[in-house]
């Protein structure tokens, strides 16, 4: 028999909610983005403030655990897949040499994701940088119908395809979290 780990939310006011609308980060009374370009930002800077907060709170042990054997997916492998695609997604847009992978080998996003505080704080310093070096080379071609690099990719394409990514990863990261240590909410 396994041990099953109890689900708890933090949020009081609505108990399907990671955390309660005054505490939500990624809640603003602001106006609503508006056109396409801000809208996309904004969707893609509310994933990536999720992924943070479904990491927040545990040490490198609970980071590094992995969901269901034979999986490789733990909340530390996915902060380190978004800095490699991160990467990767500046390999689209230029015609230049491509940038090297951040971990080497394939799949050494997750393969090398281990318990270690070392490993979580580079993972989480990788993953800054390299979404601010993809959102400054972004920056530098606001027309969404531009095409970019060798393949000419749109900016839209490649910005929809950021909020997919994150969008995605944020899935799984409500169940490691809740896997980890039951903590559920949206």
């Amino acid at each position: 028999m396994t041990e099953q780990t109890e689900r708890w939310t933090q949020a009081s006011v609505y108990p399907d909610m990671w955390a309660d609308p005054a505490d939500d980060p990624r809640d603003s009374d602001g106006p609503p983005p508006d056109g396409e370009l801000a809208t996309l930002a904004e969707y893609l800077t509310n994933y990536r403030i999720t992924v943070r907060m479904k990491c927040e709170g545990l040490n490198a042990g609970q980071l590094a655990r992995r969901s269901v054997p034979p999986s490789t997916m733990s909340l530390l492998g996915l902060v380190r897949h978004l800095a490699e695609v991160e990467r990767d997604w500046r390999n689209w847009i230029t015609d230049g040499e491509p940038l090297p992978k951040l971990y080497g080998a394939r799949d050494a996003d997750f393969d090398e994701a281990v318990a270690d505080a070392a490993v979580v704080e580079a993972a989480w310093r990788d993953l800054a940088r390299e979404q601010a070096a993809t959102d400054a080379a972004l920056a530098e071609h606001p027309d969404l119908g531009e095409r970019l690099g060798k393949r000419g990719i749109a900016v839209r394409e490649l910005l929809v395809h950021r909020v997919e990514e994150y969008a995605r990863h944020c899935g799984h990261a409500d169940l490691l979290r809740e896997c980890v240590d039951g903590r559920v909410g949206q």
